[in-house]
């Protein structure tokens, strides 16, 4: 072992984690963005910004890439973004991109999500061959570069955009949706990087040349990078008109916008002036208020979540101090919240595996942190053990399924009749997984 891996660097890490020893100046600087007001208030939307987009189309017409076409059978609909840019949601066709942290720490995340398009007859692809974005490896330690995020983000929109081929269908008929928040800043950041470097474009053609994952030797580049929020911000006034069953004007709903939507690449987050006054993103605050819930302000909605990459790994006691005192706290003295929604895997994760430890401190807050669309699938009917699942929350979600009118107790009890028909061998199947990896075998599939 040699020394460099021997020696202790910043929290007990490795060497190569030291002090940057920063310049008060330079620390703010580089943590400023963590607390910045990304609004039509506070940018200057006089000032015209790059739209990478053009770029792109001027590539393809060049020869140089490919581009992932969303077409009219994706049944797109139009929104504006926070310079008033139009940018198209596909609503049908879709290949889920899933999320590593949502399927290993709450998996009634992409649950809700495909229950939803289970209801409505959505034509979707949730297929085994995908792998992590690996943002979250780069942002955490710092292990990585450009050039293999760009690899992983290309390799994993090749396989979107070949997807349909092993189903008889064309290149591209099916459309990535982005579930992650991390995967999808991480995404349309390199999107502009590949877009604007013809160094970076040779670099990785030569590794996805290598892994079969080129088009008559061109690069695949989507025309958008979707977000699974956006795609219910768009769906969410179908959602209330044809699916909602609960009545939800009673329950005192904040949300948390995480910082990789709408502050990363923020010239593409998505803005309403039906929602917030147009002020800030929509998204997830959008879904709230079709459902008829009261949305709730609170003074730190700009906030971090405080998870952070770096320091939930290295400070983690940093991270739990600010999510409960700059976003539990708040949120229950200021809002008297009955849930906080996120958008964001880690968002999500960070203020509901965290709160135990304010015990430890004499700070007795808790509020049930769930996603927008599990709150949805909830209003909907949807069980909340089986698609939501609830259970795998650490945040005490009881009392907010109990004002709902649902009864934890029955759905507790139904659950664990339930489990004992899956220990019996009678499986049921949220999607099926013949689908998802192309063998043909008999397999029982539900809704």
């Amino acid at each position: 072992m040699s020394e460099n891996t021997t020696r202790q660097g910043v929290a007990g890490h490795g060497a190569f984690f030291q002090d940057t020893n920063l310049k008060a100046e330079e620390a703010e600087a580089a943590t400023a963005w963590v607390r910045s007001h990304v609004d039509r208030r506070t940018v200057d939307l006089g000032e015209r910004m790059d739209d990478i987009r053009e770029h792109m189309w001027e590539l393809e017409k060049e020869g140089e890439i490919i581009v992932h076409r969303i077409t009219d059978d994706h049944k797109p609909i139009e929104v504006e973004t926070l310079f008033g840019w139009k940018k198209r949601i596909p609503t049908n066709q879709l290949w889920h991109h899933k999320s590593c942290g949502q399927c290993g720490n709450i998996p009634g995340y992409p649950t809700s999500l495909m229950w939803f398009m289970n209801k409505f007859g959505i034509d979707y692809l949730d297929e085994t061959d995908q792998t992590s974005c690996t943002a979250w490896n780069y942002h955490g330690s710092g292990i990585g570069n450009v050039e293999s995020l760009a690899a992983v983000f290309l390799r994993n929109f090749h396989q979107a955009y070949v997807s349909g081929k092993q189903h008889g269908f064309e290149n591209g008929h099916f459309y990535p949706l982005v579930h992650c928040g991390t995967s999808f800043g991480n995404y349309k950041e390199i999107r502009k990087y590949l877009i604007e470097s013809a160094e970076l474009r040779e670099k990785v053609k030569k590794i996805l040349g290598k892994l079969g994952r080129l088009v008559d030797g061109k690069i695949v580049i989507p025309e958008e990078v979707v977000h699974y929020s956006e795609w219910l911000h768009v769906m969410r006034n179908r959602i209330a008109s044809e699916l909602q069953t609960i009545d939800m004007s009673n329950i005192r709903v904040t949300v948390h916008a995480a910082c990789h939507y709408y502050k990363m690449v923020h010239e593409d987050a998505v803005y309403d002036n039906t929602v917030l006054g147009g002020n800030r993103t929509a998204v997830g605050t959008s879904v709230a208020q079709a459902l008829g819930a009261q949305v709730i302000d609170y003074s730190t909605w700009y906030d971090c979540c405080g998870f952070g990459f770096r320091h939930i790994i290295s400070e983690r006691e940093f991270t739990r101090s600010f999510t409960m005192n700059r976003k539990i706290k708040v949120a229950r003295e200021e809002a008297k919240a009955d849930v906080m929604i996120g958008i964001d895997t880690g968002c999500i994760t960070t203020m509901d595996k965290n709160q135990w430890i304010g015990k430890a401190h004499d700070m007795n807050y808790s509020v049930p942190i769930i996603a927008d669309v599990q709150l949805a699938a909830l209003a909907c009917g949807a069980d909340p053990f089986k698609i939501v699942q609830l259970q795998w929350h650490a945040s005490p979600c009881e009392d907010l399924v109990e004002k709902m009118g649902i009864s934890w107790d029955k759905a507790k009890a139904d659950f664990q009749e339930y489990l004992k028909q899956v220990e019996a061998g009678n499986v049921e199947y949220l999607y099926n997984p013949e689908l998802a990896t192309n063998q043909h075998i008999n397999m029982k599939t539900g809704s």
